[in-house]
């Protein structure tokens, strides 16, 4: 996931968003100062309550600090998350979501060894609204699916499985029903896999895939499929894992990346400091190592694996009482 060379200064786009945004994102900003890295931090507003003051949920203003930057943390957005996220990924070409599913102490788990990521293709099909108008007898979308970026997203996949040690890549489809835009994924998934003769390969449909992330997560190591389906199968993963509060995110492409908790904006806590924060850290976690901080992102996310193992010091969604910011001085404590 490395694309750059450790530098001695990093610019670094932050945008809390709303709600749970700021606070997670205080938290996570905290813990970064402690570490010996240098970070120029810009941030920028987006969001519900940037569009009620500007206007705008997304002011070019902000694009131009996240093109700018040598990546961007995003905290949440709320009811604009389409005008929001979803326009930056494609003003910014960012055509690969990681969601990473992993197994920590102390949480509710379903299972002990789950260890595996999807990699979701973020630039086209079903989740980029491409919605006509109504019709008179309902509305139609339209599912758009092309080579370049199939191709694209599956061989970052095999690629991201070479760089981490993983030995198998599974394709998620529909392509028994909707046969010529999956059965063009499935095909290009196979063209691809030609290149890449040691890793293993197996293809399911994304319902029976559904199926198979409760009955033998553990069988998973990379997971690469279209838009949609990638957006449904990691909330169903962190479902797996003890929920939202622990799955992070990183949207990557040619010219820039942004790391995202997956939860959102959680109106009904904002304000509270009940906010798990681990997300976010994860988050900033895969932003260290995209940057090349790899020894930073190991110290990190062993000072979380701490917290998570000695279970004193949890938010509410985990069990305990902390609030985000004792949750993060207990992992600033143990780097």
């Amino acid at each position: 996931m490395n694309t750059s060379k450790t530098k001695d200064k990093y610019q670094i786009a932050v945008v809390p968003g709303d709600g749970i945004g700021k606070e997670v994102m205080e938290a996570t900003i905290f813990v970064l100062d402690s570490l010996d890295i240098d970070f120029d931090y810009v941030y920028a507003e987006a969001g519900d309550e940037c569009l009620e003051k500007t206007g705008n949920a997304l002011p070019g203003e902000t694009l131009d600090i996240i093109r700018n930057a040598d990546a961007c943390l995003f905290g949440a957005a709320g009811e604009t998350a389409a005008d929001v996220i979803v326009k930056i990924r494609q003003e910014m070409k960012m055509f690969a979501n990681l969601r990473p599913v992993k197994t920590y102490p102390n949480t509710d788990s379903l299972f002990e060894n789950i260890d595996f990521m999807i990699v979701r293709e973020n630039t086209e099909g079903m989740y980029i609204a491409d919605e006509e108008s109504y019709t008179d007898d309902g509305a139609v979308a339209r599912r758009i699916i092309t080579r370049e970026a199939e191709e694209r997203i599956i061989d970052y996949a095999f690629n991201y499985a070479l760089e981490n040690n993983k030995t198998k890549v599974t394709a998620v489809h529909k392509a028994n029903v909707l046969k010529k835009t999956d059965g063009l994924f499935k095909e290009i998934f196979y063209d691809v896999a030609e290149r890449y003769p040691d890793i293993a390969t197996e293809d399911f449909y994304v319902d029976a895939t559904a199926m198979y992330l409760i009955t033998q997560p553990q069988s998973f190591e990379v997971i690469v499929t279209t838009n949609l389906f990638g957006d449904i199968l990691s909330d169903e993963g962190a479902g797996l894992v003890g929920g939202l509060g622990l799955i992070p995110s990183a949207n990557i492409g040619e010219d820039g990346a942004l790391f995202e908790p997956v939860h959102g904006s959680a109106p009904d806590i904002a304000g509270q400091g009940k906010a798990n924060p681990i997300a976010m850290m994860l988050s900033a976690i895969m932003m260290l190592r995209y940057i090349g901080e790899n020894e930073a992102a190991d110290r990190f996310d062993a000072a979380i694996l701490k917290v998570l193992n000695d279970a004193n010091i949890l938010t509410a969604d985990l069990g305990g009482n902390a609030s985000t910011m004792e949750v993060a001085q207990a992992v600033k404590n143990n780097l």
